[in-house]
């Protein structure tokens, strides 16, 4: 029987060392996570909202077309994937609802965070929080939700109350986040390597995550061995392939209204792209479904259905 996706992570967060996840924003991003060797990844709601609506991630997208990208996403790959569940589109009642779905749609755990709404982007001005009684529900609520769904998807709780509030309350939240039983930690934007630590020291029994925004975010870029050491099991990078597909984009559309095409070394081969995605698998599992007529026409070489 095949492992399920939360299982597989579950295994990860026991396995030694710090785990280094990218973020996905479509099923192609996730595809290419997969072939560089990661073991599992993230959704992003930033890269999500840009790449699909081309709008800020400020609460414009919706619960379905998140949904709607996650089941692409999760469909393209065999990694597990962690959902970006923002605040959970409302309150307890609504956390719980879009927990179950997640299960439903095969992700492996969900990260929900304790922001207002509408909810504001990491690292980014207005951000605001729900007291702590109604924080701590949420959390609740996701829990139940798993429990009552008979699934073990891993319920990754941030809070964003370090931005909003105070560091003392973020530590605050996570504590009773882990007193409620939630399977990871998340303090988002954390200010220096301090913090960090001190973040790691609290609840030691719960996996921590650090959330290292690339570019100029607010939490210290560390190595993977540092964030080791400092005590983080998972590691999220949630910019860089949108960031570079955007300069590679940008880059391309210049040579193109240059009158040239981009440089061979800056983008791969037709044959690259085709085998990336999927075509040669594709070709090799038609013809397992090849009538008689067809191999006739291949012997007389009219047909090849590798031949497109």
């Amino acid at each position: 029987m095949a492992e399920s996706p939360a299982k597989a992570l579950r295994r990860i967060l026991a396995s030694p060392g710090v785990h280094l996840g990218p973020s996905c924003y479509n099923a192609l991003s996730a595809k290419l996570v997969e072939r560089a060797g990661f073991d599992y990844c993230f959704t992003s709601g930033f890269s999500i909202s840009a790449a699909r609506l081309g709008l800020p991630d400020v609460a414009l997208i919706s619960y379905g077309e998140m949904m709607d990208q996650g089941r692409q996403i999760i469909q393209a790959v065999s990694i597990p994937i962690i959902a970006d569940g923002d605040n959970g589109y409302g309150n307890a009642m609504n956390v719980k609802r879009t927990v179950r779905e997640a299960i439903r749609a095969g992700y492996a755990g969900i990260f929900l965070e304790d922001q207002v709404s509408p909810k504001a982007c990491g690292h980014t001005r207005g951000r605001k929080v729900v007291p702590r009684d109604e924080a701590v529900m949420r959390i609740k609520a996701a829990i139940d939700a798993r429990k009552e769904s008979g699934s073990d998807i891993v319920i990754v709780a941030r809070t964003d109350s370090r931005q909003a509030i105070s560091f003392e309350e973020s530590l605050w939240r996570s504590q009773a986040f882990a007193n409620v039983g939630a399977d990871v930690l998340l303090i988002d934007a954390l200010a220096s390597r301090e913090e960090m630590k001190a973040f790691c020291e609290i609840a030691p029994s719960v996996p921590k995550m650090a959330n290292l925004l690339e570019g100029g975010g607010k939490t210290p870029i560390l190595s993977p061995t540092e964030l080791e050491d400092l005590g983080f099991k998972i590691a999220a990078y949630p910019l860089s392939l949108m960031a570079v597909s955007i300069r590679a984009m940008q880059n391309a559309l210049t040579a193109i209204k240059g009158g040239q095409i981009p440089s061979r070394d800056s983008m791969p081969s037709f044959e690259e792209i085709k085998d990336i995605v999927g075509f040669n698998t594709y070709y090799e599992e038609e013809k397992r479904y090849a009538t008689y007529t067809d191999q006739l026409s291949a012997q007389n070489g009219t047909f090849n259905p590798g031949n497109k």
